[in-house]
């Protein structure tokens, strides 16, 4: 396994941690890992396909499910390549009036 798809894979499983804890992810990070997805095609490295795999094995990983499980199994149309999808935990919402 190469430098970058290590990179990347860690940037993935950071990524996946920080919102399943409800933390907060800068769109720069998002924007990064993508390109590194890219990077990792460019290189003849993997295809996309493969990339995708690595990724959701790290998301079930971290989350206990998979992509599929979380965002349908349509996903992958969704979310066409190299994007990453990814969602933050809900904030609370609480009503300000009793109506």
């Amino acid at each position: 396994m190469s430098q970058l798809l290590k990179e990347l894979e860690s940037r993935w499983r950071k990524m996946f941690s920080v919102l399943l804890d409800g933390g907060d992810l800068p769109p720069s990070e998002l924007l990064r890992a993508e390109g590194l997805m890219e990077a990792v095609v460019l290189t003849g490295e993997l295809a996309p396909d493969l990339i995708l795999e690595r990724m959701d094995a790290i998301y079930a990983d971290v989350y206990g499910c998979s992509l599929e499980h979380r965002f349908g199994s349509d996903w992958r149309e969704f979310y066409p390549f190299p994007q990453i999808p990814f969602a933050g935990k809900r904030a609370p919402v609480y009503p300000s009036t009793a109506d």
